[in-house]
């Protein structure tokens, strides 16, 4: 058995989400154990 860390992103709605955003309808594949929250300013993460 082998170890998958789960990777959470926190994705700013201005800058990287849009990047993510890209790369979806690009139908570029990221592995499934990334998850992605968007947030709508990363610097309000504390």
């Amino acid at each position: 058995m082998t170890f998958e860390p789960k990777i959470v992103g926190f994705l700013c709605n201005w800058c990287s989400y849009s990047g993510a955003d890209l790369a979806g309808t690009s139908r570029i594949h990221y592995a499934p154990n990334v998850r992605v929250i968007r947030v709508m300013c990363s610097a309000r993460i504390d």
